[in-house]
């Protein structure tokens, strides 16, 4: 259980959200369809975040990138990087595990064509700003994408030309933290090979030589 602060599974602050995952839940009664928890180590020295959660994934699940294409490769490298139990995600009944590693998103219900307005992102991220709070000193904090990277400098109060987005860019933050840039998981980023399996791997590769390991 996370404190309300970081997370509210109740929150209907957002009313477009709301009225949408009301719609999709009766299309699919067994899918989640509700705000989409925080998922791993309470602990962890790193912290992914991505955007929201997927129609079919986190959504259906209730758990982040699980059960959709947007999780496969992120999963293989917490598996091959010493980060999971199991190579993949598939269920909250799994039996997967993180270890020194919690998985977020910006905006934590899932948006009409994946694409949560500015308002949303801005009425979610006091989530974000109290999770980050929780970090270890000197954590790595991992952003999915154009728009985890700007919910965090937000949740940062940083101006968002202070850290410019770039694949495999590390930023250090007020706090001790560092900010590390990747390209999304998404089916598209994969497919067009914008991110691949060693490019993935190298921002991974950028983590452990970061974090000591």
């Amino acid at each position: 259980m996370y404190p309300k602060q970081i997370f509210d599974q109740d929150c209907r602050q957002c009313k477009r959200l709301d009225d949408f995952l009301c719609e999709v839940k009766q299309k699919h009664p067994d899918y989640h369809a509700r705000p989409v928890a925080p998922f791993g180590d309470s602990a962890a020295q790193l912290l992914i975040v991505g955007l929201a959660p997927g129609m079919h994934g986190a959504n259906a699940t209730g758990r982040p990138f699980t059960g959709d294409y947007a999780g496969l490769l992120l999963y293989e490298a917490l598996y091959e990087f010493g980060y999971s139990n199991q190579i993949k995600s598939e269920s909250l009944t799994d039996g997967l595990a993180l270890k020194n590693c919690r998985i977020t998103n910006a905006v934590k219900c899932l948006p009409p064509q994946n694409k949560p307005t500015n308002a949303e992102i801005n009425q979610c991220n006091a989530y974000l700003a109290a999770e980050l709070k929780t970090l270890p000193e000197q954590a790595v904090i991992l952003a999915l994408g154009l728009v985890a990277h700007q919910a965090v400098l937000k949740a940062y109060g940083l101006k968002q030309n202070s850290a410019k987005f770039a694949h495999n860019v590390q930023h250090a933050l007020p706090d001790g933290c560092t900010l590390i840039d990747s390209y999304h998981t998404s089916r598209y980023n994969v497919q067009t090979k914008r991110l691949t399996k060693e490019m993935f791997g190298d921002v991974f590769r950028t983590i452990r030589l970061h974090s000591g390991e």
